[in-house]
């Protein structure tokens, strides 16, 4: 029954159904329900920083009950998309009704959606990979299975990396510049992997080529049955879907940085260089995206066997309490700049 604890990541798009559903006022129930209850809960509920153990470990692993869960968000994410569209084209929205069903479906597709890609997209199984890019497709942005993958895990914690925040950086400056650093960098890694493998631009192994027609298509299919208003609501839903994700980088890896060694390079990737966080909460709603430290020292770790080393800077409070802080900078700065370890200050 312990198991079943992961199924909490899908009362975010059940409430968002039932926002749709209610409308009104309720269609900030999400919003509401995401930085608002979820954080509460975070402060009632203990820190559980427990390891299991390599029996149990082996055990989870095994079960397949962990994997399902990561699929079935699959359809959850494009039924939402689906009843979504039907409503804005067959009900008439007051304009902050609008505003708020773009908002909830946008944390479905940056939770359910982004998130649960992430964790499909260092899998090697091609059916999980499929899975993992479909989940990018209504948050457009199917770019970040490259430049994550291929990208963010080589450059993590280096002023490389589009995904890592600077010190005294604010979120609002990083969403820019996370955003179309990060767009830009896939494509130069694309155009690498196509030039070590002697392809041109249109060969059909351009997956950044593919992506950006899918999600074309994508908008045009939208546009064509849903009209404009339809068009409208899934571009900011998208929006608020990746906003969300770079958020979320945002606190991942906030003012920490790799030093260099003798030889110039910089070190590798260690447990100190992610942010961690073990309240109860953040991990099950998140599938365990708080404890990143482990996942950027073991990135073929599956989520439900992910640890936590007592070496990883910790976080004061979970990833959902987080995210709502670092919209208030000088609030997040004060609580985070002092846990940022001196030696990565202007590395």
């Amino acid at each position: 029954m312990k198991d079943l604890k992961y199924l909490a990541a899908f009362s975010i798009p059940l409430v968002a159904f039932l926002g749709f559903y209610f409308r009104g006022v309720y269609s900030y129930l999400t919003p509401v329900y995401a930085f608002v209850m979820l954080p509460i809960f975070e402060l009632i509920f203990p820190v559980d920083a427990y390891n299991i153990t390599e029996e149990e470990s082996k055990n989870k692993l095994k079960n397949n009950l962990f994997d399902l869960m990561l699929y079935l968000n699959l359809p959850i994410v494009y039924g939402l998309i689906i009843y979504a569209l039907i409503t804005v084209n067959s009900v008439l929205l007051e304009t902050y009704e609008f505003i708020g069903l773009i908002i909830s479906t946008g944390i479905v597709l940056g939770v359910n959606g982004i998130n649960v890609a992430h964790e499909l997209g260092h899998r090697q199984a091609t059916n999980e990979r499929f899975i993992g890019k479909a989940l990018l497709i209504p948050a457009l942005y199917m770019h970040f299975y490259i430049e994550h993958n291929f990208g963010h895990h080589l450059h993590a914690a280096t002023k490389e990396d589009p995904a890592t925040a600077k010190y005294n950086q604010t979120v609002y400056s990083f969403w820019f510049t996370s955003v179309f650093r990060q767009y830009i960098s896939a494509w130069n890694i694309q155009k690498k992997l196509l030039k070590n493998n002697e392809l041109h631009f249109f060969s059909v192994k351009n997956d950044m080529l593919w992506f950006t027609i899918i999600q074309i298509a994508y908008l045009l299919i939208i546009y064509s049955t849903c009209n404009y208003l339809g068009f409208v609501f899934a571009l900011f839903s998208a929006i608020t879907g990746f906003v969300l994700l770079e958020t979320v980088n945002y606190i991942e890896h906030y003012g920490l940085l790799r030093l260099k060694t003798a030889s110039g390079r910089y070190e590798r990737v260690k447990e100190v260089h992610s942010w961690n966080s073990n309240h109860v909460i953040g991990r099950i709603v998140l599938y365990e995206l708080t404890r990143h430290s482990d996942h950027h020292y073991k990135t073929s770790k599956k989520y439900q066997v992910l640890d936590c080393h007592e070496e990883s800077p910790q976080m004061p409070f979970g990833y959902p309490t987080s995210m709502v802080l670092a919209m208030i900078p000088p609030i997040w700065f004060r609580i985070m700049n002092k846990r940022v370890p001196r030696e990565m200050i202007g590395v």
